[in-house]
């Protein structure tokens, strides 16, 4: 080790003085508890630190979790009911549906099957460039449920394939000539990523985090299993990987409109794959597997004793890829986004959850609630402010996970105190904490991802982001308050 790794100065020094003057120096609010309070600056200190990268994330949770213990504000006269409180996150399921569900979709990449899902759609939709972009939607729609990371499935599997499709074209940033086709399948390549990590629970980490709240503010009452949540983002978010491609073609239209050579390209890559092995096989069978069982198949088929915990069904997956040999203990110590979820995850949870029980969550919805009753509005245009105020705050967010730490439970419980009815304030701001990656290009990790291979400018990204974020939202709304109003959620 040559030199230390320390924190950030500019951002650190940030995250203390506003810690300390929180805990310090403001007034404790009328009817909040001295330990919430002081609960809520060690939150709002470590949301700050999120923000500015004062440390890595999963360091930056270790840190919570210390602070949490060794200042007992969970428990202030027992040292080890805190220390039990701080470590409280860890025993949560849905924190391990998403480890686990990354560890299993390992297999897709250490496989190729990841690849030749992605060629296979391009081949059979790649006669045009627009068949192209809808390929290229497909893949992703077809990985999504089984991949939480949305940067893995969108920067690291898809992104590539998109850029060999452009350069087969000539299409580089680097010859100037990104505007052929590459711009544009740049552009679907990102926005499809939003769209199909608000369509499923294990899509996007933050999503089980969204779950969790919602059930925490309605002690239970609402609970969204997985099979629920695909239903209730079928068909709006169909509607939007169907709409996506043809406005971005509009807004930034491909020179190049028929790439005949796209079939052919994608079918030499199929050929360099060669039929599908044996690890693809067993893999695709456990996904389908997985599947099944998350979707309620086998309850529908068999009856209720067949019911199995979406958690559950991610570690037997998970045990038989182990089992079979397609991934190997060291793939699964190796897989440090999946630890790193784990730690981060379990703290922020602990944090929320406590925030919860101490009350300050409460206060917080209701000084939001005061704010909008003087408006004199009914709860649908409450409702309509909360959502839409939620989403683009995401322009100040450069994580969707420190997003909706900071402020999903407070907007939640604020619209339900407004009126709003708790499933579909829940629907719409769970699947607003996905859709507004579309904004910015420090979004979510795949952002940086496919904006620093160079196919957008920063105007075009931001452009084509404010449109499709309308366009989303619209339809969410739109036909997600239809949809919802058919399955009888709302």
């Amino acid at each position: 080790m040559k030199h230390l790794v320390l924190p950030r100065p500019v951002p650190t020094a940030v995250v203390v003085c506003l810690t300390l003057i929180i805990w310090f120096a403001i007034p404790v609010p009328a009817g909040v508890a001295p330990n919430a309070w002081h609960l809520f600056a060690l939150f709002v200190g470590t949301i700050v630190a999120i923000i500015g990268k004062a440390m890595p994330l999963g360091a930056l949770s270790i840190l919570a979790i210390a602070l949490v213990a060794i200042t007992g504000v969970t428990n202030p006269t027992k040292p080890a009911a805190a220390l039990a409180d701080a470590l409280s996150g860890f025993a949560n399921p849905l924190i391990w549906l998403i480890v686990s569900a990354v560890m299993v979709a390992l297999a897709v990449t250490k496989t190729g099957l990841g690849r030749r899902i992605g060629f296979y759609f391009v081949k059979l939709f790649g006669k045009k460039t627009l068949g192209v972009a809808y390929g290229l939607v497909f893949s992703e729609l077809v990985i999504a449920p089984v991949t939480p990371s949305n940067t893995a499935r969108g920067g690291a599997i898809i992104h590539p394939i998109m850029r060999s499709i452009a350069d087969s074209y000539g299409s580089s940033p680097e010859l100037g000539t990104q505007n052929s086709i590459g711009r544009y399948l740049a552009l679907v390549n990102y926005n499809t990523n939003p769209i199909t990590s608000a369509m499923f629970i294990t899509a996007t980490a933050p999503n089980p985090l969204c779950v969790a709240l919602i059930a925490a503010a309605t002690a239970g009452a609402v609970s969204i299993s997985w099979g629920q949540w695909a239903l209730a983002a079928l068909l709006p978010c169909l509607v939007m990987l169907l709409v996506m491609p043809l406005v971005l073609y509009l807004l930034y239209p491909p020179q190049i409109t028929h790439t005949p050579g796209a079939k052919e390209m994608a079918s030499a890559e199929l050929a360099k794959l060669g039929p599908m092995r044996t690890p693809e096989a067993i893999t695709l069978c456990v996904l389908i597997m997985m599947l099944a069982v998350w979707a309620g198949v086998p309850v529908w088929l068999f009856g209720p004793a067949f019911a199995l915990d979406p958690t559950t069904t991610a570690f037997v997956g998970l045990a038989l890829l182990l089992v079979t040999g397609v991934l190997e203990w060291d793939d699964i110590l190796k897989a440090k986004s999946a630890w790193d979820t784990l730690i981060w995850f379990a703290a922020l949870v602990m944090m929320a959850t406590f925030l919860g029980n101490l009350g300050l969550t409460k206060w917080f919805s209701l000084t939001i609630q005061g704010g909008i009753t003087h408006l004199g509005l009914d709860w649908k245009a409450s409702a309509a402010i909360l959502v839409v105020v939620y989403f683009y705050a995401h322009y100040f967010f450069a994580s969707t996970t420190a997003h909706v730490t900071a402020m999903f439970a407070a907007f939640f419980a604020a619209g339900i105190a407004l009126g709003t009815p708790p499933m579909l304030l829940g629907l719409l701001l769970a699947f607003s904490s996905s859709l507004n990656m579309s904004l910015t290009h420090y979004a979510t990790g795949t952002a940086p991802i496919i904006f620093g291979s160079g196919y957008i400018t920063l105007n075009e990204w931001w452009i084509a982001g404010l449109v499709m974020s309308v366009v989303n939202l619209l339809i969410l709304v739109g036909v997600g308050g239809v949809w919802w109003s058919v399955l009888g959620y709302i």
